[in-house]
C-alpha cells in the first residue's frame, strides 16, 4: 500500500512527458489523457485521505534506501489532505482549459501536469532538499504557465515572478546549507531530531537558516513584504492558470506549518517555535494589505488576487497561533479558499467576455447577456470569500476568532479580523455594483460570449464546495482536528520516518 504514495509525483510526471511526445498530434487526444490524469489523481488523494485517516505515517523509501540517508515521501493526515485540495482544483481548472484556454499557447498540457507533479512532491517530500528541488520544478512550470497566451503583461508579470523566486531559491539553498552544516542531514525528521541537541554556535547558525525558510516560504505563499509578484501575475495569468495558482499560495503556508512543527517546533530546544514572532505580525499585516488591494482594485482580476493575498493572511495567522484549535480552524479555511479563489479567477473570464472591450475592468459598461445567472453566481463568491454567513468563510474565520481567544494578541487579531472582513466586503460590493448595476445602453449582440454549462460548470462546482464545506463542516472540522494534533506533536512523524521503534501507527 505504501507504493501507492509516489503515484501523485510519478503519474502527472509521466503523462506529461507522454503529452509532449504528442504535441504535435490532435489535442483531443492531449486533452483526453490530461482529464484521465486528473479524475485518477482525485480517485488517488481520496483514498490516500482514508488511508491517513486511520492515524497510520505511511513511508515510501524510494529506492529502498532508509532514512535519513534515503529519500523518502511521507503520507500523514495533512500531506493527504493538501494532496485533495491540489486534486480538484487541478481538475477544476483543467476542465475549463480544455473548452480551448490550452491551444493558446504551446506545451500547455505537459506543463499543467508537470506543475502538478511539483505541487504534490512538495505535499509529500520528507527531505528538505528534495522540497528545494519540487519547488524547482515549480518555479519552471509556473513560470511558462504564466506567460501561456503571451502578451506584454504576462512576460512584464512573469519576468517579475521569476526573477523573485530565484532570489528566493538562492535563498533557500543558502538555508539548505547551513542546516545541513550544522546537524549533517537534510532528513525532515532527523533534523527535528537533532535541532534540541545543537551546541550555541550551532543553534545560533541554524537560527539563521530557520529565518532564511521562513523569507522563502512566505516568498511563496505571497506573505507581506514578499507579495509584490501575486497581484500583477495572478491578474493577467490565464483563467486556468490563475485557478490553478491558487494552491500555489498553500504550498508556502504547508511548508511553513510542516517545517516550524517538525524541525522548529517543540522538540527543538531553545529553537522551539522560532517563526511565531515574526508569522503574526506579518500574517497581520498581509491581511490588511489584501483587504486594501482589493478595495482599490482596478480589474477583476486584480481582485480576486488580492482578495487571495487576502486568505493567506487570514489563513497564517490561524498558523501561527501553532496550537490544535488555531490549525484546526485554519485547514478548514484553508479548503475554503483555496476552492472559492479558484472558482472565482475562472467565473471572471465569461463575465469580462460579455463586458466587450471593457472586460474585466472596473468601470460602467453594458449590460451583460447574462446578468442574473452570472451576477449571483459571482454574489455568492464574494459572499464565500469574504466570510458572510451562512458559508464556510464564516464559519472559517468565527474558528479562527474563537481559538485566539484569551491570547496576548487576541486584540489585534480581533480588531483585523473583523475590519478587513468590511474592506472585503466595500470592495466586492464596490466591484458588483460596477459591472451588474451600474450599466447603460443594451446588452449587445454577442451570441459566442454567451456562457454555456461547459464554461460555468466548472467555477460553480470549485465556489459551490463552499456550501458542501458548510453542509459537511461537522466531518471536516474533526478531520481537520486530528490533523492539528497530529502535527503539533510530530514525534510519531519522527518515529516513523526514521524507524525508531513504537509510533502511533508507523507503517512502510
Amino acid at each position: 500500500m505504501t507504493g501507492l504514495l509516489i503515484v501523485p509525483v510519478a503519474l502527472p510526471a509521466f503523462l506529461g512527458a507522454v503529452q509532449l511526445l504528442l504535441v504535435r498530434q490532435s489535442p483531443r487526444v492531449q486533452r483526453l489523457l490530461g482529464l484521465a490524469g486528473s479524475l485518477a489523481l482525485l480517485a488517488i488523494a481520496l483514498r490516500l485521505v482514508a488511508i491517513a485517516d486511520t492515524g497510520v505515517i505511511r513511508v515510501y523509501a524510494i529506492g529502498d534506501w532508509p532514512a535519513p540517508l534515503g529519500i523518502v515521501l511521507v503520507l500523514d493526515r495533512l500531506s493527504a489532505y493538501m494532496l485533495l485540495l491540489a486534486a480538484l482544483v487541478g481538475l477544476g481548472s483543467l476542465a475549463y482549459a480544455v473548452r480551448g484556454w490550452d491551444q493558446a499557447g504551446r506545451n500547455f498540457h505537459p506543463l499543467f501536469m508537470l506543475q502538478l507533479a511539483g505541487i504534490n512532491g512538495a505535499f509529500l517530500t520528507g527531505d528538505l532538499f528534495n522540497l528545494f528541488v519540487f519547488f524547482e520544478v515549480l518555479l519552471i512550470a509556473s513560470f511558462c504557465l504564466m506567460l501561456h497566451g503571451g502578451g506584454k503583461a504576462r512576460l512584464r508579470a512573469g519576468t517579475i515572478y521569476v526573477v523573485l523566486n530565484l532570489v528566493g531559491s538562492a535563498l533557500f539553498l543558502i538555508a539548505v546549507g547551513l542546516l545541513y552544516g550544522v546537524a549533517g542531514t537534510l532528513n525532515l525528521a532527523d533534523l527535528g531530531r537533532a535541532m534540541g541537541a545543537l551546541d550555541p554556535a550551532g543553534a545560533g547558525l541554524a537560527r539563521i537558516g530557520a529565518v532564511l525558510l521562513l523569507v522563502v516560504f512566505g516568498l511563496k505563499a505571497a506573505l507581506v513584504p514578499l507579495h509584490l509578484w501575486l497581484p500583477e501575475g495572478y491578474g493577467e495569468a490565464a483563467p486556468p492558470v490563475a485557478a490553478l495558482f491558487a494552491i500555489m499560495t498553500k504550498v508556502g503556508a504547508y511548508c511553513i506549518l510542516r517545517v516550524f512543527t517538525v524541525v522548529f517546533g517543540p522538540l527543538a530546544g531553545e529553537l522551539s517555535w522560532l517563526a511565531q514572532p515574526w508569522l503574526l505580525p506579518a500574517a497581520l499585516a498581509t491581511l490588511w494589505l489584501g483587504m486594501l488591494g482589493a478595495l482599490a482594485s482596478r480589474a477583476l482580476g486584480e481582485l480576486v488576487a488580492f482578495l487571495l493575498i487576502a486568505s493567506v493572511g487570514t489563513l497564517l495567522i490561524a498558523f501561527a497561533l501553532f496550537s490544535v484549535p488555531a490549525i484546526t480552524a485554519g485547514l478548514y479555511y484553508l479548503a475554503h479558499s483555496t476552492l472559492v479563489t479558484a472558482g472565482l479567477f475562472l467565473l471572471l473570464e465569461p463575465i469580462s467576455r460579455q463586458r466587450g472591450e471593457l472586460g474585466g475592468r472596473l468601470a460602467p459598461g453594458p449590460p451583460l447577456g447574462q446578468p442574473h445567472l452570472l451576477g449571483w453566481s459571482f454574489f455568492v463568491g464574494a459572499v464565500a470569500v469574504v466570510g458572510i454567513p451562512p458559508l464556510s468563510g464564516f464559519l472559517g474565520k468565527t474558528m479562527i476568532l474563537q481559538s485566539a481567544t484569551g491570547l496576548d494578541a487576541a486584540g489585534w487579531i480581533y480588531a483585523t479580523m473583523l475590519l478587513t472582513g468590511l474592506l472585503g466586503l466595500i470592495g466586492c460590493s464596490r466591484a458588483g455594483n460596477l459591472v451588474f448595476w451600474e450599466t447603460a445602453g443594451e446588452a449587445e449582440d454577442r451570441p459566442a460570449a454567451a456562457a454555456t454549462a461547459g464554461a460555468l460548470g466548472p467555477p460553480l462546482a470549485l465556489i459551490g464546495c463552499s456550501v458542501l464545506l458548510t453542509a459537511a463542516a461537522g466531518p471536516i472540522v474533526d478531520y481537520a482536528e486530528a490533523t492539528a494534533r497530529q502535527v503539533v506533536d510530530p514525534t510519531c512523524y519522527i518515529r516513523a520516518v526514521l524507524d525508531e521503534g513504537p509510533a502511533s501507527g508507523r507503517s512502510r
